[in-house]
């Protein structure tokens, strides 16, 4: 056992005093030791139940043979840190995750890991760590929240966000904005769309890091208590048949994730950790791969904030094995990769038909015939950009206008909610990409407020930062190479005609290449706008958005 480290041996004694401070006995030495790694807080309504979870997934553990020790690490609520100098340490936060699971796993040696994360950056970081790690291990996350009802209509985060909009374009009142936020996010959970955080969760669960139903069980549940018991025991299985996260995170497993992504249309920000991911798995993911992949997948799934359909009703439907069952129709699914349930994806989706055609429809008469995201090249995007094109209106999926341009989400939040933003107009924010930002931060506040006064069918906005899955609208982001980094978005004017063609994958600015050298040699490197802490770190170390925003070697 790899805890034989710490406890084994006479030179050990002292190493098993101070585990027997903690209350353990010999009996519990004896067995192999299980870090239960819970991203528990009472800040994060993803979060706040996640006591409840660990305590099923330690009783799981002690069923099976193991002796579990839990010990957490930090988590950014998106939601609460939107729109305000916070946003910025978000997706900070997932290297933060994934360095400090390995500081406690290397100096602590565990036989095996449960990670227990529910939000947007928390499962990323913590995918990241299992492969960097590659000790057994499974996942269970906390599970989606249930939608909110205002007036007979459901309803979540997003609602609210787009509801600022509606009262600066005198659509709703203050008051009945008040009455949506006492009930747009009824309790726990992570929020009830196809954001990021169930993105990612539903990722993990077609990785094979996650057992089925990881991604869709709602969170208040009595079935998600029974699947972290399940977790629990399985990782001792794991570990009793030396299946480690490599070997069920192969570059097989990402095409599958990829294509569960595309049939969804998940949150943007999910090409942006897939990335990470595969770099610390040693799989190479290029974008456009990523694109011929969407191609030729069907768009089967419109969840909010796309569609009028919830997580809830993802999970009623069949959830991630349902939609892999779907897929697997076409010969899209590649059947024989691993999962922690030690079975295959095949084995594990042959009895998981599809439940409700109304929410996962067939593959025969899909939304669309290819995915839902797409990544856009052009002389504006060298390295790329991401839509989530399933959540465009399809007037808006080739659109031409002229520049707005912003140095700040916030210089453009502000020119939005005073109505100074015009139909047919492109809003440009820049100097919001990960070293720019720096923290390359979402930008729900403008999108939600754009949609939210009526002008999501008639307004595109491109940015350098990153969008919440809560987005919809023609939001390109990931804009590659950021302003900071001196790409084009850098010397785009007010006036500029921006093209954007969607279905052939092209977002270009209309500006000769003499008059943009013109610009270039007049542009000049910003000063940071954070000189100290962890964030000038970040700014220094960060990479593009097209390697996934990781660190230099």
């Amino acid at each position: 056992m790899r805890s034989a480290q710490a406890k084994s041996g006479l030179e050990k004694a002292p190493h098993r005093s101070l585990f027997k401070a903690l209350g353990l006995t010999d009996e519990e030495l004896a067995r192999p030791l299980v870090g239960i790694v819970n991203s528990a807080n009472e800040v994060v309504p993803g979060h706040i139940h996640l006591d409840r979870i660990a305590a099923a997934v330690k009783a799981g553990v002690r069923m099976k043979g193991g002796t579990p020790l839990e010990f957490s690490t930090i988590g950014v609520c998106d939601g609460i840190a939107m729109n305000h100098i916070g946003m910025k340490y978000s997706l900070a936060s997932r290297e933060l995750i994934a360095d400090s699971i390995e500081v406690m796993a290397m100096a602590h040696p565990f036989d095996a890991l449960v990670f227990i994360p529910n939000c947007d950056k928390i499962v990323p970081g913590m995918l990241m760590a299992a492969a960097r790690l590659n000790i057994p291990s499974i996942f269970v996350s906390g599970g989606p929240m249930l939608a909110g009802n205002f007036r007979g209509k459901l309803v979540s985060l997003n609602t609210v966000f787009e509801g600022v909009g509606a009262v600066a374009a005198g659509r709703m009142s203050v008051e009945e904005l008040y009455h949506l936020e006492e009930v747009a996010c009824p309790g726990c959970g992570s929020c009830s769309g196809m954001f990021t955080a169930n993105s990612m969760n539903c990722l993990t669960e077609a990785i094979g890091m996650g057992l089925p139903g990881n991604g869709t069980i709602p969170a208040v549940y009595a079935e998600r208590i029974r699947l972290a018991k399940r977790a629990g025991m399985q990782v001792m299985e794991l570990l009793e048949k030396g299946i480690r996260p490599l070997d069920i995170m192969t570059e097989a497993a990402f095409m599958n994730a990829l294509r569960l992504d595309m049939a969804i249309g998940c949150s943007t920000n999910t090409i942006l950790h897939l990335l990470a991911i595969a770099h610390e798995a040693g799989v190479r993911l290029d974008l456009k791969a990523i694109n011929q992949l969407s191609d030729t997948t069907p768009h089967l799934c419109k969840i909010e904030p796309a569609g009028d359909a919830f997580m809830q009703d993802l999970y009623a439907a069949g959830g991630v094995q349902a939609i892999l069952n779907e897929l697997d129709k076409l010969g899209l699914v590649n059947r024989e990769c691993l999962t922690v349930t030690t079975r295959t994806v095949g084995e594990n989706i042959q009895d998981c038909p599809v439940l409700d055609n109304n929410i996962i429809r067939s593959v025969e008469e899909p939304y669309s015939p290819t995915g839902g995201l797409a990544v856009l090249f052009g002389n504006l995007a060298p390295e790329g950009a991401v839509v989530k094109k399933g959540a465009v209106a399809p007037d808006m999926l080739c659109h031409e206008g002229r520049a707005r341009v912003f140095n700040s989400e916030e210089e453009a939040v502000a020119a939005i909610l005073s109505n100074r933003i015009n139909k047919g107009e492109v809003v440009v924010i820049r100097y919001e990409g990960p070293r720019g930002g720096p923290g390359m931060r979402e930008m729900l506040t403008p999108t939600s407020a754009i949609a939210g006064m009526g002008l999501d069918k008639d307004v595109a906005l491109i940015t350098d930062g990153r969008f919440s899955g809560a987005t919809r609208g023609a939001s390109i982001g990931h804009i590659s190479p950021e302003a900071a980094q001196g790409g084009t978005i850098a010397l785009v004017e007010d006036g500029d005609i921006i093209s954007i063609d969607i279905p052939n994958h092209s977002l270009i600015l209309r500006v000769s290449e003499e008059e943009l050298q013109r610009r270039r040699d007049l542009w000049q490197v910003p000063e940071p706008k954070i000189k100290s802490g962890y964030m000038k770190r970040y700014a220094e170390m960060v990479q593009s958005a097209s390697t996934g925003a990781v660190f230099k070697k």
